[in-house]
This record gives structure tokens, sequence and C-alpha cells, in this order.
């Protein structure tokens, strides 16, 4: 029964593999355009990776595989672990020389949109290479937000949505309805990415900005053509548009969807968008506020740095538009803990998300009255709607584990000789799916450029981990997965 699960799992992600290999002719004919010969190494790129994935597909290929947790969860894995390596190659191969843990490492923070970066001097890289950067992330995020909405339900590990809780197909076939959702999301996700570059374009940037930066943000990847992101371009009207379409995206996307499929608004009632806006908007203001004060800063310039930046944090998209770590320590203090906090479920955001932190809240109040009135009975809402204890534990379970891994991963990087800022900074930016840190090091300013190899492994780990909602990979890891 394994090694069917494996087989399937492994057909699967070869066809994927086909797709993101022809993908690799986009860059190819960008850098053939411009008159880069990295063209060539996309075209070889693509050929070796596509005749690979082609021989696994046919080699692999069978029935129609009966959905299960087991198969979800190894299926998952496989798929990203195998996106990852394939994005990985044009970057190995490239004029940038770049060893493979770089490449791995800028290719798992492409497809994982988190947008840590190790190469230095973006505003000079060969074109495709920066197109295949943008691509990854905006691939990588209509992977993620189909995971959060169609798969995690159903695995009980996390993506809790709208769609879910409205959807009356709750048993095993999270299949059965999917195809007019799907075809849904991928019209607003073009949509938007569309919107995102006109208003890019029609600000200042040139198109091929607007178009990298447009797939860049609505992924909230937040991977950019150039090393000062955009300070580069010194614009008040561009932070705000880049801000509204951060935001947008880290809403959950099953509400436009549901929109489009069932001309409904009430999901808007969902409570993780509240939460999520309110502490977008109490974070900026806060620090908008001290940066003002704290720095003679003109306010509604300082408002507007600083609702980039926080919602570039809270959105994992990982955009800067100035070092916000020379602000202040208060601002710093606010970037660290903005840090894990991350979006709405359904969305191409990282991070613990809204919905986690309401569960856990209402558990606790739940917890602390009947310690006052033992036998009575509260339920933990969420919204209008009760929350199994299944779904209880799981939220418990993720969040003790996030918080191990980001203790047992800042040990990790304390051991490989960085110092206590950039070790639990980098950590938690992985982990979180965020992109910049705080520190000299892996800051806004900064890079991971100077990570050593066993470094940027362990942070391509949990940039893994991180995305897939961390309990969907250790899972794998445990011996009761492959019992019969």
């Amino acid at each position: 029964m394994n090694a069917t699960l494996i087989r399937h799992s492994l057909y699967i992600a070869a066809i994927f593999g086909l797709y993101l290999s022809a993908a690799m002719l986009i860059p190819a004919l960008a850098d053939l355009y411009y008159g880069n010969r990295d063209w060539q190494i996309f075209a070889v790129s693509a050929f070796m990776t596509g005749g690979l994935c082609l021989a696994t597909a046919m080699a692999t290929r069978s029935g129609p595989p009966p959905f299960s947790k087991r198969f979800g969860f190894l299926l998952v894995n496989i798929l990203w672990l195998v996106c990852s390596l394939i994005g990985a190659i044009p970057f190995w191969l490239s004029s940038l020389n770049l060893d493979f843990s770089e490449a791995f490492f800028e290719s798992v923070s492409g497809i994982t949109t988190t947008g840590s970066t190790v190469i230095v001097g973006l505003d000079n890289a060969p074109p495709g290479i920066l197109i295949w950067r943008s691509l990854l992330c905006w691939l990588g995020g209509i992977g993620i937000v189909g995971l959060g909405l169609f798969v995690m339900p159903y695995l009980r590990v996390g993506g809790l949505s709208f769609f879910k809780m409205e959807s009356s197909d709750t048993n095993d076939k999270p299949f059965a309805r999917v195809s007019s959702f799907t075809r849904a999301f991928i019209l607003i996700y073009v949509t938007m990415t569309v919107a995102c570059f006109i208003a890019y374009a029609s600000l200042g940037m040139s198109r091929f900005d607007a178009v990298n930066h447009a797939m860049s943000t609505i992924a909230t990847s937040g991977f950019s053509v150039h090393d000062s992101s955009f300070a580069f371009y010194n614009s008040i009207p561009l932070l705000w548009a880049a801000t509204f379409f951060m935001t947008l995206s880290s809403l959950p996307f099953s509400i436009l969807i549901i929109f489009m499929v069932r001309g409904r608004l009430d999901a808007l009632r969902d409570p993780q968008i509240i939460v999520f806006l309110a502490y977008l908007v109490a974070f900026s203001v806060a620090t908008g506020a001290y940066h003002r004060l704290a720095n003679g800063v003109e306010f509604h310039i300082a408002l507007a740095h600083s609702f980039f930046n926080i919602t570039s944090i809270l959105s994992t998209s990982g955009f800067m538009s100035e070092d916000y770590t020379l602000w202040g320590p208060f601002v710093v203090i606010a970037a660290y803990v903005t840090s894990f906090m991350g979006g709405c479920s359904g969305s191409t955001a990282g991070g613990i998300k809204a919905y986690r932190f309401i569960i856990l809240f209402n558990t606790i109040r739940s917890g602390l009255n009947r310690l006052v009135y033992p036998n009575a009975i509260y339920a933990v809402r969420y919204g209008r709607t009760t929350v199994d204890p299944d779904t209880q534990r799981a939220v418990f379970l993720f969040f003790t584990t996030y918080i191990f891994l980001w203790v047992f991963g800042s040990l990790a990087m304390g051991a490989l000789g960085y110092d206590l800022v950039t070790a639990t900074s980098s950590v938690i930016t992985a982990l979180s799916n965020v992109g910049p840190g705080v520190g000299h090091v892996v800051g806004p300013a900064g890079n991971f450029s100077t990570i050593n190899d066993g470094g940027l492994y362990l942070l391509s780990i949990m940039m893994l981990l991180g995305r897939l909602e961390v309990l969907t990979v250790l899972v794998v890891f445990t011996p009761v997965f492959w019992k019969q």
C-alpha cells in the first residue's frame, strides 16, 4: 500500500514538474529578447527536467489514486520538494555562479513565497533570472491557496476557511466540487495580478518592473528586481498601491470565490478578517506615530512607510521601503513580533494566521471559565460556528510545534556560529515565510548571501515546514504513518 501511495505521488509530482519545466521557456524567451546568453541555460534546464519528469510520469502511470489522508500528506510533501528541486536548476546553472545550497534556498524561497534571497546585485541580474524568481513565487502562490482551501482542511492540520465551513461536503473527498471553485480562483488570481500590474505601471514602474512586482505582490512573496526593493522608486503612491494589494492578497480567497460562484458577500463575516485587519491597523498606526515622534518625519510620510512595511511583514510579503530597524527599538520589536502572526487562512500569506489566534484565545477563555464554574458548558466558537475538539487540539498542536521548531532552529543556527538576533530572526522569518528578518545580517537592508551552506539548508527546511503547515511534514516522519 505504501509503495502504491509513493507511486501515485511521484506520478502527480512528475506532471507538475512538466508544467514547471515548460514555464522555464518564459524566462528563456525574456533572456533571448534582451540578448542575454542565459537563455540557453533555461532552454537546457527545461528540456532536461522536462525529459526526466516525462520519463518518471510514464514509469509511474497507473489508475486514478483513491484520495485518503495518508495519500494527501505524502503527496503534498513530495510535490513541494520536487518543485523546489526543479526550480533550483536554472539558478544553479546560471551565470550568477550560485552553489547548490544557494540555488535550492532561492528556489524554496520562491515556491514557498517567502521572498528571502541570496542574490546580490539584483539591479544588474539577467532578466530571465528575475522573471524566473517572480514566476516561482506566483505559481507557488496558486498552489498554496489551493492547499489552504481544498486540501489542508480535510487533513485536519490547518486551512480553516469560510469555504470549508460553508461546504456541505465534509467527508474525505475534497475534490468532489473543486472544479468550479478552482476556475473562479484562477480567474480572481490572474485578474488581481493584472490589476496590480496596471497600478504599478501607471504609478511610474517600467513594464518589466511592474510585471515582476505584480506577480510577487499577489503571491505575497516580496521578490524584487532591485536590491533596495521599493525604496528604489521613492514614491509614496506606489507604497499605498502595494499596501492595498498586499492586504487584499492576505485575505481569504474563499470569500472572493464564494462571491463569484454563489454571488454572496455575507462571507465577509469571517472573524479572521476582522482580527487580521485590526492588528494590521494597530501595529501600523503605532509604528507610524513612533516614527513621527522619535525621528521627526512628517506624519503622512511616516504613516505611508509604516503601513507599507508592517503590511509587508504581516502579509509575509517581504518588501521594504526603508531600513525600518533604524527607526528605533520599538519598531524593531514590533517587526519581530509581527513576524510570527501572518495573514488569513486560504490566502498566500504565511505565519501562524489570524484564525488560530481566535481559536486559541477562545479555548483559553473557555478553560478559565471552567475553573470558576467547573460544571458549566462553554463552547469554543469561531464566529457562529462551534469549534470541535479535534480542531482545538490541532491548533494547540500546531502552536506548540511551531514554537518548538523556532527554538530548535535558533539553537541550530547558534551552533553554526550566528548571534542571537540573526539566529532567532532568520528562523522565524523562514518558518513564517516572511522574507527579511531583523539585525544587520538578515534585516531589511541585508540578505542571506552571507549565511553558510548548513544555515541555508536549515532555513530551506524551515521555509518548507512553515509553508506546509508544519504538521503536514512532521507526520510523514512518524512510524505510525508507514504502518499498513
